[in-house]
């Protein structure tokens, strides 16, 4: 009982000592309170409802990235076209990365390995390098960084991928459909003839692409024969056949991306440029702007003096796959004096319909073709 008296008395006398404490302080409270006063006067704020208070809280607008895709075909002028996008510090430029997906997968036909190279661009137009890795196949490789490639492609605001293996625009549809990529088509084109010439030179480089895509030829289709029943065969024959029959798929495929262009669907209209080599080559500077304008840039003056010093050159590589400075407009024409009349009327029979549409005039004779006065670039009807 003792004990519990003691608390007792100890918890009154805390309760007794808190009270005074408080009426002290309220002792020198002020109950008629001054306004406050500031040294600054106090800018005004707008009311902020709900909706704007969330704005202010949104991640900050990020500019969206152009992606371009050049579609062309094998020497069609296109290592050079590509640097004319290499050259600019403000692209990031990939040359021919679907080129390993054809190794991997040959002996494929150029037409099935289509949806193999689409997907692989995808991924790079996301920038999912890292994604692309099969740890199996890597560990035979030297360690790389692709964490470090994924970085160095954010940096920049336009990326231009170069590429000939995919044939048809169509085959670009789902990524030109889909509103997060924002890509746009480059088709970069060529006389058939003078790239068949142009495949003919490279045929030691050209081999397995050629077989590939000879091998997507109609096999049920009747060809007509355009070699001289004088002609005698001999061994580089084999090879100039797989050039020029390769030219077959080539065109028709051509046509296709050429009939969309000529009726083009919503997902593609806006996203599509052709580009003939004859005007850049004959025009370079007006091209370039033209091109850059289409993919929202602006080419500066060492672009511009890139692109006619390339085109204006008095010497041209031997090498098939160097980029050199040359007289392209001599080099646009080579393929008239160097092909026989049966190969020209081969290519033409083959690529006739993307000539008409793309404004490529057939010849006639053999003396046509030799007769360099005489032009064979008309108005495109694209």
């Amino acid at each position: 009982m003792k004990v519990l008296r003691r608390k007792k008395i100890i918890m009154f006398l805390a309760y007794f000592l808190l009270v005074a404490l408080t009426m002290l302080n309220l002792a020198n409270y002020k109950w008629t309170k001054e306004p406050q006063q500031c040294n600054q006067p106090m800018q005004g704020v707008n009311f902020q409802s709900r909706s704007d208070i969330r704005y202010l809280y949104k991640a900050p607008q990020v500019k969206k990235r152009q992606l371009v895709y050049v579609l062309t075909t094998w020497r069609s002028g296109s290592s050079f076209f590509g640097e004319l996008f290499n050259q600019n510090p403000d692209v990031f430029f990939l040359y021919e990365p679907m080129w390993h997906i054809w190794q991997k997968l040959y002996p494929g036909d150029a037409v099935s390995l289509q949806g193999a190279a689409r997907d692989m661009l995808s991924s790079l137009y996301r920038k999912d390098v890292v994604g692309m890795v099969d740890e199996k196949v890597c560990r035979k490789c030297p360690p790389q960084s692709l964490q470090m490639l994924e970085e160095e492609c954010l940096k920049y605001n336009t990326i231009v991928i170069k590429g000939v293996r995919i044939l048809d625009v169509n085959v670009l549809a789902p990524l030109m459909e889909d509103p997060s990529l924002n890509l746009k088509v480059i088709h970069l084109v060529r006389d058939p003839r003078a790239v068949a010439n142009s495949r003919i030179k490279s045929r030691h480089g050209l081999i397995r692409e050629n077989l590939q895509v000879v091998r997507s030829r109609d096999p049920k289709l009747r060809r007509v024969p355009f070699v001289d029943p004088n002609h005698k065969m001999n061994k580089k024959d084999g090879s100039d056949y797989h050039s020029i029959g390769a030219m077959e798929v080539i065109c028709e495929q051509m046509s296709r991306t050429l009939k969309t262009a000529l009726h083009p669907p919503s997902w593609f209209k806006g996203k599509y440029m052709t580009v003939r080599y004859e005007d850049l080559v004959e025009n370079p500077i007006k091209t370039v702007r033209n091109v850059y304008r289409f993919v929202n840039l602006s080419a500066n003056h060492d672009i511009e003096i890139f692109a006619m010093n390339m085109t204006t050159g008095p010497n041209a590589s031997t090498k098939p796959f160097i980029v050199s400075s040359r007289n392209a407009t001599q080099a646009a024409s080579a393929w008239r004096t160097v092909l026989n009349y049966q190969q020209i009327r081969q290519v033409e029979e083959y690529c006739q319909h993307a000539m008409s549409l793309l404004g490529y005039l057939r010849v006639r004779t053999a003396g046509e073709a030799k007769d360099l006065s005489r032009p064979l670039l008309t108005v495109p009807k694209i």
